[in-house]
């Protein structure tokens, strides 16, 4: 049903789609849909968790295996290779749902909220993530902006236009993650591109 969803919610789109029609492609009564999920919303949220994590399995993001490796790493630039890998991995399962997703949003109510709900997850996980960098420290920004920095480079978007839209490679990805971050995250805020003091040079 989820594989079903995956294709439908993509094309002709979530809004355009019933939970008839879910029915119909995963080969199951409407019945079934409805005893599982419930409601479209629910389905879509429990479509958005799995391609997230690739699996079904009640495990929390932090205690995901990919987290433990990055904090056993030092250095900033290896904690963000290996997080640029996972990301290049994840964003491979998700990219069509969340393009579509950020899609749906602009116009349906329920989407719109799945939608803002992902973002404020992802917004907290970077926050983990940038308190996991601060301890190398590398990072000449505040944590605060270090988490902004993260959460922007990380979104799904920037993949999809990248290696979906420009035809990069996975690796290439993950190298344009890696240095751009770093580059962002080592550069102090007064230097920053826009700042007085780089404006100014003083």
């Amino acid at each position: 049903m989820l594989d079903a969803a995956a294709k439908l919610f993509v094309d002709p789109g979530y809004a355009a789609t019933p939970l008839t029609a879910v029915a119909a492609e995963a080969d199951v009564a409407v019945q079934t849909v409805y005893a599982v999920f419930g409601s479209k919303r629910q389905l879509l949220s429990d479509l958005v968790d799995v391609t997230l994590v690739g699996d079904d399995e009640q495990v929390a993001m932090p205690d995901r295996s990919f987290v433990g490796d990055i904090r056993a790493l030092t250095g900033l630039r290896p904690k963000l290779a290996r997080y640029a890998r996972h990301l290049a991995e994840v964003h491979a399962r998700q990219a069509r749902v969340m393009v579509a997703l950020a899609g749906a949003a602009t116009a349906d109510a329920d989407a719109a909220a799945i939608w803002r709900k992902n973002l404020e997850e992802r917004r907290q996980g970077m926050l983990m993530f940038a308190a996991d960098l601060t301890e190398t420290g590398e990072i000449r920004i505040s944590q605060d902006q270090a988490a902004d920095v993260l959460w922007l480079a990380q979104d799904i978007r920037n993949y999809d236009w990248l290696i979906t839209q420009r035809g990069w490679s996975a690796p290439q990805f993950e190298q344009w993650f890696v240095t751009t971050v770093a580059a962002s995250l080592t550069t102090p805020s007064d230097e920053q591109p826009g700042s007085d003091t780089a404006a100014t040079g003083q």
